[in-house]
């Protein structure tokens, strides 16, 4: 019990460390992205702006940890809320909207995309986001960090307002020199701090030294700094208690019905991108803590967790956020283990705000302009530029740069919507440069797994051309179906048998359906016949193959199409079909006698007339074992009549690999019997009624003592049936290497 207590009280601990540093690299960030935000609207707006993004840090710390499954991870207001909200601020000032419905319609933004959020969770869509391909994701990321950049050099220079950024440029009678001092001060300790020391986040120390800055130039240079009202170098008041908060949360809310339905209804574009951007950030930061500490996240529960903690957020007046890379990795590493210390991190932000509002007042928005411009450099993926160093991922590049550029020039919206789009055309490129067919045999180079006869062999070696045996790969779409087409259109007027392997197909559209049926006519018109195999399993979209043929009347139509379970099987089919009148034949005649078998047809007669008397004769029904795993090893057994089946029992399942079928003057554990194995590996199974001479190792030896030469001959004979099996298993397996 004592052990118990103080497990988890060292947990406690950690979290609590772990929650504290959080606090301090994510509150400074959520105070700036705030600011960025509300300042779009007007200077005067800068401190309800910093407000916003300390509420957004305290509900999304108290509410989406709670509900979440992912120890460690920290939610807080994060860049892309910050580049979308912005981004829909000075669009809605363009429009000369008034800025108190301005304000308004940022918060049902909030709430609409915490909905949409808790949507995606609910419907379990949380576990396809992550598949969202890296170009578009990179190209966000960077977009994103552009923005950001652009949108805080205006500020780091002193320039209030909506000028843009080039008119900024161009302007340098509008700076403010104080303003820029603070502002590359604060961004030169954040981008150094981690060079000297990690004890205390880059950003706390890149704040303070913005600061300290600031108060030195109020101190030596312009004392008019010192003043609060009025002074638009810095957030000004916040409000900083809990009257005060309250009092901006009931405020917002008693405006909020001035909205009207089709002003919320077109907030759903904007809402929809800032949701699957805000998703994609923290299913991101799950992924990343995941590879860290071996654990595993649930995706749509935390979509949840992060939907309701966005609704929290936008009740209380905050600005959404997602699972903060940078904040849950200092969170790890200050020793934080469980969700407690994302709530930690919450009550903190909460505290920070209510105990040191008057202080947050006097932080200057260069500085929070600096601290914004190092988060914007550090989204920029530099690394993609490898992508430029090889041509198999220069398209890759191409789409990141247009989501870029489109998220520059237009918006995110208008991005992410260019992103899945190319996504879409990288994957039909891909498919298209991919070939579909993995191997193309000729039915000479392979054959099934039953075991023929030197003059059997040679037919179907010589009949080989009838058959050509197709392996299939990847996706069969309306864009591989030329090619598809084009692997199968020289065998349509030669081949009496088609095998086409499915084994390894990923995916097959109705356009590969209609071209497959074109082929079955094609064949059924000259009699020649269609072979699928492996359309049992079932293909990653959860379609099962077989049941797509049958309900497009692929394989149901016509006598010329055959299916089965294994190629093997289609392949023995083929093999009985060519070898028909032999096989009909055989199945006719009686038990072999020892003087009819192949492999005693050089011996006297006295030789066999003494090997007769060491045989014994056994019959065997259908199905029946004639040894199985474990047996002794111990005899030879030679197939009179009939047909033995070779399988291999898969450890841990009630499933058996089929190895081989010997049929009729064939023989069977003739290695085993050579090499004196003490037990079988595998099990012999009679597939029909079948009639067996067996030798046993004792009389063998006995055959030796009387009859050398006969015994030798015997173990000759043997050796060349398994030498010759080998030459064929060799060319097969080099035919199906190339």
């Amino acid at each position: 019990m004592e052990l118990a207590i103080g497990f988890k009280n060292d947990k406690l601990v950690g979290d609590f460390w772990g929650g504290l540093a959080a606090m301090l690299v994510a509150l400074p960030s959520a105070i700036a992205f705030g600011v960025t935000i509300y300042a779009s609207i007007g200077p005067a707006y800068a401190g309800l702006g910093a407000l916003a993004g300390i509420l957004g840090a305290a509900a999304l710390g108290l509410v989406a940890p709670t509900l979440g499954g992912t120890n460690r991870l920290i939610t807080a207001p994060c860049a892309p809320a910050a580049a979308v909200l912005s981004a829909f601020a000075i669009e809605l000032v363009q429009q000369d909207v008034d800025p108190v419905f301005i304000v308004l319609r940022l918060t049902a933004l909030g709430l609409v995309a915490g909905l949409i959020q808790l949507f995606l969770g609910l419907m379990r869509i949380g576990s396809l986001i992550k598949y969202i391909p890296f170009p578009v994701v990179s190209g966000y990321l960077t977009g994103v960090g552009l923005i950001i950049i652009g949108s805080q050099i205006p500020k780091l220079l002193g320039i209030f307002g909506n000028q843009s950024l080039w008119r900024t440029l161009i302007s340098p009678e509008m700076w403010q020199w104080q303003s820029a001092v603070i502002g590359v001060v604060t961004a030169t300790v954040m981008l150094g701090a981690p060079l000297v020391t990690r004890a205390v986040p880059a950003a706390i120390l890149g704040l303070l030294a913005g600061v300290l800055t600031y108060f030195g130039l109020a101190h030596f240079v312009d004392q008019s700094m010192l003043i609060l009202e009025g002074n638009k170098l810095i957030i000004g008041p916040l409000g900083g208690s809990a009257a005060g908060m309250l009092e901006a949360v009931t405020g917002r809310w008693r405006d909020i019905g001035e909205l009207k339905l089709g002003q919320i209804g077109a907030l759903m574009g904007t809402a929809l991108t800032l949701a699957v951007l805000l998703s994609i950030d923290t299913l991101k930061t799950a992924v990343v803590l995941d590879a860290l500490t071996r654990s595993r996240h649930d995706s749509n529960r935390e979509l949840v967790a992060q939907g309701l903690g966005n609704v929290a957020s936008a009740c209380a007046g905050g600005m959404p956020g997602a699972g903060q890379m940078g904040a849950t990795l200092v969170n790890l590493a200050s020793g934080g283990q469980t969700r407690v210390s994302g709530v930690i991190e919450g009550v903190l932000a909460l505290i920070a705000f209510l105990v040191l509002g008057a202080f947050i007042a006097w932080i200057p928005v260069a500085a929070l302009a600096g601290i914004l411009i190092v988060v914007g450099i550090r989204m920029i993926d530099l690394k993609s530029l490898h992508l430029l160093e090889s041509s198999w991922t220069m398209l890759d590049f191409a789409v990141i740069m247009a989501v870029v550029a489109v998220a520059l020039v237009y918006s995110l919206i208008a991005a992410s919507a260019v992103g899945i789009a190319l996504a879409m055309f990288l994957f039909i490129r891909e498919q298209l440069t991919s070939t579909i067919i993995r191997n193309k045999l000729d039915g000479s180079q392979r054959f099934s797994k039953r075991v023929r006869l030197g003059p059997e062999m040679d037919l179907l070696v010589q009949r080989g051309s009838q058959t050509a045996i197709v392996e299939l790969q990847g996706s069969l779409f309306f864009g591989t179906k030329d090619q598809l087409y084009s692997a199968l259109e020289p065998e349509l007027g030669k081949r009496n048998y088609i095998v086409l392997d499915m084994r390894r197909v990923q995916s097959v559209d109705v356009t590969a359906v209609h071209l497959l049926s074109q082929i079955r006519d094609s064949l059924a018109e000259r009699g020649a016949f269609l072979v699928f195999s492996g359309l049992t399993h079932t293909l990653p979209n959860g379609r099962n193959l077989a049941e797509l043929f049958e309900r497009m009347e692929l394989t149901t139509t016509s006598d010329q199409v055959k299916v089965f379970t294994e190629v093997d099987d289609g392949l023995e089919w083929i093999e009985d079909q060519i070898l028909g009148e032999q096989l009909e034949q055989a199945a006719e005649l009686p038990p072999l006698e020892v003087y009819e078998m192949q492999i005693f047809r050089d011996c006297k007669e006295d030789a066999l007339v003494a090997l007769v008397e060491c045989l014994e004769r056994r019959s065997v029904t259908r199905n029946e074992k004639v040894f199985s795993v474990g047996d002794a090893a111990d005899r030879l057994y030679l197939i009179r009549k009939g047909a033995v089946r070779i399988t291999t029992p898969v450890p841990g399942t009630s499933i058996s690999h089929h190895r081989l079928t010997y049929g009729r003057g064939d023989f069977v554990a003739g290695l085993s019997f050579i090499r004196r194995a003490a037990s079988f590996s595998a099990d012999a199974t009679a597939m029909e009624d079948s009639e067996l001479y067996v030798l046993s190792r004792a009389s063998f030896e006995k055959l030796c003592e009387e009859h050398r030469r006969l015994a030798f001959n015997l173990m000759e004979a043997i050796a060349q049936v398994l030498a010759m099996r080998l030459s064929y298993a060799d060319k097969e397996l080099l035919a199906t290497q190339d």
